[in-house]
């Protein structure tokens, strides 16, 4: 399988920065889930 390897990741909604650099790594073998405000990912 694979590695994935996030760096740096924004997201915003105009002039509204929602999401401010986010790193993340997540190794072979790893599971992981999003999940928003609602809860449903």
């Amino acid at each position: 399988m694979a590695d994935v390897t996030l760096r740096g990741v924004k997201k915003a909604f105009g002039d509204v920065l929602i999401i401010k650099g986010v790193d993340l790594d997540i190794g072979d073998g790893e599971f992981c889930v999003f999940v928003g405000p609602s809860g449903c990912g």
